[in-house]
């Protein structure tokens, strides 16, 4: 199934590192299909794996292995914003969130991978730091995750937003 024209058919020519755990997410070609929402040269918006704390958790990730903004080149800075701005909203629309957060460490891997997190007004779990507790919760199986079934209709909906308008 093609998410859009640049989707890979195998491992991309992109520089990477052996030793990320991005990049090798990046190049389980079989695994990525099932979470990307969309990809562009520079970036790939992927749904958080399984089993995600939220429906709706996205993350954007730089293609290239890089650490942070500090190490972008020309092009990769002059899309940025523009690229966060429009997954921003297409989280927020498909999810029917209040708001989206927005959250990039960059110590559990050293790539930039930007979380985009659907914030509900009604949900208190998703509230500013409340986030954390709630990811770490369904890590260690004290809360449920977002179930399996509503993240593959998120996705089918959000590829299909993405192909009408996202970046065009």
């Amino acid at each position: 199934m093609a998410i859009n024209p640049d989707t890979p058919t195998s491992v991309d020519l992109i520089e990477r590192s052996q030793h990320c755990g991005i990049c090798e997410i990046h190049s389980d070609i079989e695994h990525l299909r099932e979470l990307e929402i969309w990809r562009s040269r520079h970036w790939l918006l992927r749904h958080h794996p399984h089993p995600s704390p939220l429906l709706g958790w996205c993350l954007l990730d730089a293609r290239r292995h890089l650490a942070g903004a500090v190490d972008f080149l020309g092009d990769e800075a002059a899309e940025w914003g523009t690229v966060v701005q429009q997954a921003s909203k297409l989280v927020q629309k498909v999810s029917g969130c209040d708001r989206v957060y927005l959250i990039a460490f960059g110590e559990g891997a050293r790539h930039l991978h930007l979380h985009l997190i659907p914030r509900f007004q009604e949900d208190q779990r998703s509230a500013a730091w409340s986030v954390a507790d709630l990811y770490r919760d369904v890590e260690t199986g004290l809360e449920l995750p977002a179930q399996f079934k509503s993240v593959e209709e998120f996705l089918a909906a959000a590829r299909l937003q993405s192909q009408k308008g996202f970046m065009n």
